[in-house]
């Protein structure tokens, strides 16, 4: 599996065996809070809102992650302007929920994206990296797009020869 496509979390914020402080996850996401980021393969500008960041750090499916899985949403906190902007794969679907009519009254996109954490040693050392594969929530609505949520996180197993 090429490494290189992955967005490396160099930085661990969130780790340890306890359950992640969403309430810090959510501080740190309000630092982009009405910015804005291009996705490269499709020149599409992605913004950056209080319902953005309401969403990454509260959604029913962040509420519901455990273990490993939140541990890696936590920290891509610190890479989420290069996820953004290597996002891959986009599909469009429409809306179908009434609550979201406003937010979303152009539909949704998805996009892929693709991140690496490392496994250290006791001593600190890096041992290896876990890969991830993530699927980005857009909200499209007359005042452009804008990021919902990152939801659908998964380990990507290796394949050993």
């Amino acid at each position: 599996m090429n490494i290189d496509r992955y967005i490396r979390v160099n930085t661990i914020d969130y780790s340890g065996r306890k359950n992640i402080d969403w309430g810090e996850v959510k501080k740190a996401m309000k630092s982009y809070q009405g910015k804005s980021y291009c996705i490269k393969e499709y020149d599409q500008e992605i913004r950056i809102n209080l319902t953005s960041v309401d969403e990454f750090s509260s959604s029913r499916y962040t509420r519901r992650l455990k273990g490993t899985l939140a541990k890696a949403k936590a920290n891509l906190i610190g890479i989420l302007p290069e996820l953004i902007a290597n996002a891959t794969n986009r599909r469009w679907v429409p809306n179908n929920a009434a609550k979201h009519s406003n937010n979303a009254s152009k539909g949704w996109y998805r996009y892929d994206g693709f991140f690496a954490l490392p496994v250290k040693a006791s001593d600190e050392s890096e041992i290896r990296w876990n890969r991830y594969r993530c699927t980005l929530i857009v909200n499209s609505n007359d005042n452009g797009l804008f990021l919902y949520d990152v939801i659908n996180i998964k380990k990507e197993v290796s394949n050993p020869r």
